[in-house]
């Protein structure tokens, strides 16, 4: 497995007669290497002239549950991971645009559609409406029901006016944005500002909806992130640890969204909090309350009955 040779050694395994695979979305798995379900999937169909087998797999389910194990994982697929990354069908240098233009086959020998990708990246904009984005979501295989595509829409609409273009990735985003926020909040983001720099301290003022009130504090830390975690730690203090903390950049450009996984672990219990926003330090703290939100679920969850209790918090605004 840790050589690199998963994907190859299963493919002989079949060849040689074994008719059961062990796989992995993403090739995620306690180990490094794991075999990805999506790898063997496809270089069976592809190359089914010489490996004349069948899995019964719906290939165009591929992607759309590559991006389900991400969102939940909170581990990105890297961009050049086979059959699922970002530049598993791109094609940048002069003479792979061209080959593409003559003959697509010539460097792409699936297609797009094949995994469940959308064969075209239309930007959209800030005069787009609800139908074009509802049209647009179907095309990315998402559909929403109604008042989910007016809550996603309101979200379109304000990245729209922040961004120029609004990619395909970032309407994904939204939608997962959006999912992730839709949770019992007892806790929820009212403002937050910070002061950063080569100057110190950096510090986080920060306003918090606690179970319906307001409470505020300034923190200081080891950068705005830091910072922006020490706040929310001391208006709502918790024993739970932090075990990840990860940023992507949704889209190329200054102005791309941030999306931002926060993994958190109590007494066993283990959260993933998501929140995507052009601003990294907001992306950040929306991803940590919205951790700290589904493990205020799951301790109430263990505990059926109970009121959820807050463990303290203080007012210093």
């Amino acid at each position: 497995m840790i050589l690199g040779m998963a994907t190859a050694n299963s493919l002989a395994a079949v060849d040689a007669g074994a008719r059961q695979i062990e796989c992995t979305i993403n090739g995620l798995g306690e180990r490094a290497g794991n075999t990805a379900l999506e790898e063997v999937v496809m270089a069976m169909k592809v190359r089914n002239d010489i490996m004349p087998y069948e899995t019964r797999i719906d290939s165009t389910k591929i992607m759309a549950i590559s991006r389900r194990v991400e969102t939940v994982s909170g581990f990105a697929v890297q961009f050049n991971k086979a059959i699922v990354g970002k530049n598993a069908f791109a094609h940048e240098s002069g003479i792979h645009q061209d080959g593409m233009l003559k003959n697509a086959e010539t460097f792409e020998i699936m297609r797009p559609e094949d995994v469940g990708l959308s064969e075209t990246n239309l930007v959209m904009g800030k005069h787009s409406g609800r139908a074009a984005l509802r049209s647009k979501l179907t095309d990315l295989g998402i559909e929403l029901a109604d008042n989910q595509l007016n809550d996603v829409f309101v979200r379109f609409k304000d990245l729209a006016d922040r961004k120029k273009e609004v990619f395909d990735d970032d309407l994904i985003a939204l939608v997962r944005a959006d999912a992730a926020d839709d949770q019992s909040d007892h806790i929820s983001l009212k403002s937050l500002r910070v002061v950063c720099g080569t100057e110190g301290p950096q510090e986080a003022s920060l306003k918090l909806i606690i179970d319906g009130e307001t409470h505020a504090i300034t923190a200081t830390g080891d950068g705005p992130v830091d910072a922006t975690f020490n706040a929310v730690n001391e208006l709502f203090a918790h024993t739970a640890r932090l075990q990840l903390y990860q940023v992507n950049a949704v889209t190329e450009g200054t102005d791309a969204q941030a999306t931002v996984s926060v993994r958190m672990e109590e007494d066993g219990k283990i959260a993933t909090g998501q929140s995507a926003d052009t601003d990294t330090v907001v992306a950040s703290a929306k991803a940590y309350i919205n951790a700290l939100n589904r493990l205020l679920v799951r301790r109430e969850k263990s505990s059926p009955g109970e009121d959820i209790k807050l463990v303290s918090y203080k007012d210093a605004g």
